[in-house]
């Protein structure tokens, strides 16, 4: 099993920056495939990056490549996503996500863990 606990969300004007944190604990963290979706209110949950256990493969949603950064530590039992040049439509309550085996990156239900999210609100 992976627990995660997300940080780092807040409130930020447009054009800002944010570097979200999740501490992941259990023994399998570091072969773990992880993700970082999003969920604005009245919208579905949706993709946002996905990490491969190595952090030699990345994958980001097509609208946010070039903004949006994934990384992780596997000594530190973290991944991270840094948001730059944030747009009021970023406004969501972000989730890391542990990916199940065989699963699909960007595919919401193949991921078996999630933390409990983490709000961003950007202002304009």
């Amino acid at each position: 099993q992976v627990h995660l606990v997300e940080s780092g969300g807040g409130l930020v004007q447009s054009g800002g920056s944010l570097r979200l944190s999740c501490a992941a604990s259990g023994r399998t963290f570091d072969r773990s495939n992880m993700g970082w979706f999003r969920q604005a209110p009245g919208k579905e949950r949706e993709f946002v990056a996905h990490i491969s256990w190595s952090g030699i493969n990345t994958y980001y949603a097509d609208s946010l490549k070039g903004r949006f950064t994934i990384s992780r530590d596997n000594a530190k039992n973290t991944v991270s996503l840094q948001m730059n040049n944030l747009k009021p439509e970023d406004t969501a309550v972000y989730y890391c996500a542990a990916l199940g085996l065989g699963g699909i990156y960007d595919d919401v239900d193949d991921y078996d863990y999630w933390g409990q999210g983490t709000q961003v609100t950007v202002s304009l």
